[in-house]
C-alpha cells in the first residue's frame, strides 16, 4: 500500500510546482488557487520572491495548491488503495486528496487557516528545532525557556513554539548542552503550541461549514496528532482544528503508517523533508519525493513499480 505524504509549509520555492504547473488535470486546481490568492500561484513562484512565498496565507494556499495539483496530475496512478498524512497544513490538504473536502474548500479552507493563526499569533513568535538530545533533555530545556513542543519528529528531532527571545535562550541552551543542531525555522508563527488556542473554535466552525464528506473508497486518512486513522472525517473535523493550537507527534504518525502496511512512500512537496524523515526511519522501503522526477510520467513509471 501507498503512502502519500502532503508537505507543510517552509520549503516553497520557484520550482515548487515544476511538474504539476503545466499538467491539464491540475489546471482547475490552479484556478480555484488563483481565485483565493488573487494571483495564479505559478506565477507567484516563477517570479522567486521568496518572501511572498514564505507569506503565512500564501505560503499554506501554495502548499495545499501543490498537493492537491500533484493528486489531480497523477489520477489513478495513485492506486485504488492509499494512505494519506500530512504535515501541518499538508494535513489539511490530505483531507483534500482524500476526498473529504472539495479542491475550492480546501484551498479557501487553507487561506482562513493562515488568517486565523495571525490573528490568534503575536509579534515575534516563531518555531526553532532542535536535534540530538535526548527526549527528556529537549522537553527540559524547553521548559526552562519557556518554548512549548510543536512537533516531534523523527531522529530526535523536537520542533519547540514560541516567543522569539524564549526561542534565542532555547537554541542557546540546546548548543550549550550539545545538540547536533539547533536553530530557527523561516515560520513566523507559535504553530502548535497553545499560543494558537484563539484560532481553534472559528476553524472547526470554518470546517463544519465547508462540507466535510468522507474519504474516497480507499483512502485511510491519518492525523499528525498521533497517528490515529479517521475513516469518518465527517464526523472528526475537530482533529483538524485541534492540531492548530497541538503539539503533533510526526514520528508515531509515520510509525502507524508502516503499521497499517505502507510499502512505498510518495511525498508531493514542496521540497523532500517528509521524504527524508521517512527514509530515516524505514530505509529498506521506496521513498521518493516528487521534487526527485523530471516528469510527471516518470511519476508513473515508478509508481506502477510500486504498488
Amino acid at each position: 500500500m501507498r503512502l502519500v505524504l502532503c508537505s507543510g509549509q517552509g520549503r516553497q520555492s520557484g520550482e515548487m510546482f515544476r511538474l504539476t504547473g503545466e499538467a491539464e488535470a491540475a489546471a482547475p486546481v490552479f484556478a480555484a488557487a488563483a481565485a483565493v490568492l488573487g494571483r495564479d500561484p505559478r506565477d507567484l513562484a516563477r517570479e522567486a520572491d521568496l518572501a511572498v512565498l514564505h507569506d503565512n496565507r500564501t505560503a499554506q494556499v501554495c502548499c495545499v495548491t501543490q498537493a492537491l495539483a500533484a493528486a489531480a496530475a497523477l489520477g489513478e496512478a495513485l492506486g485504488p488503495r492509499r494512505l494519506l498524512a500530512g504535515y501541518s497544513i499538508g494535513e489539511l490538504a490530505a483531507w483534500g486528496v482524500a476526498g473529504a473536502l472539495a479542491p475550492q474548500a480546501a484551498l479557501a479552507l487553507a487561506a482562513r487557516r493562515a488568517e486565523l493563526m495571525d490573528a490568534a499569533g503575536q509579534a515575534g513568535d516563531g518555531l526553532a528545532f532542535v536535534r540530538g538530545l535526548s527526549e527528556a533533555t529537549r522537553l527540559r530545556l524547553a521548559a526552562a525557556a519557556g518554548v512549548e513542543p510543536a512537533i516531534f519528529n523523527p531522529n530526535q528531532v523536537l520542533v519547540v513554539g514560541g516567543p522569539g527571545e524564549a526561542l534565542d535562550r532555547f537554541i542557546a541552551a540546546a548548543r550549550k548542552a550539545g545538540a547536533a543542531r539547533a536553530d530557527r525555522l523561516d515560520v513566523h508563527t507559535a504553530s502548535h503550541t497553545s499560543r494558537l488556542a484563539a484560532a481553534v473554535a472559528p476553524f472547526l466552525g470554518a470546517l463544519e461549514a465547508a462540507g466535510l464528506r468522507d474519504a474516497k473508497p480507499g483512502a485511510t486518512l491519518l492525523s499528525a496528532l498521533d497517528g490515529a486513522a479517521l475513516s469518518k472525517p465527517s464526523a472528526q473535523a475537530q482533529t483538524l482544528a485541534r492540531q492548530i493550537a497541538s503539539p503533533l507527534h510526526w514520528e508515531a504518525c509515520l510509525e502507524a503508517a508502516f503499521e497499517r502496511g505502507a510499502t512505498a512512500v510518495l511525498e508531493f512537496g514542496p521540497g523532500r523533508a517528509l521524504a527524508d524523515m521517512a527514509a530515516g526511519l524505514r530505509p529498506d522501503l521506496p521513498v521518493r519525493s516528487l521534487e526527485d522526477f523530471r516528469s510527471l510520467q516518470g511519476v508513473r513509471v515508478w509508481l506502477a513499480g510500486h504498488d
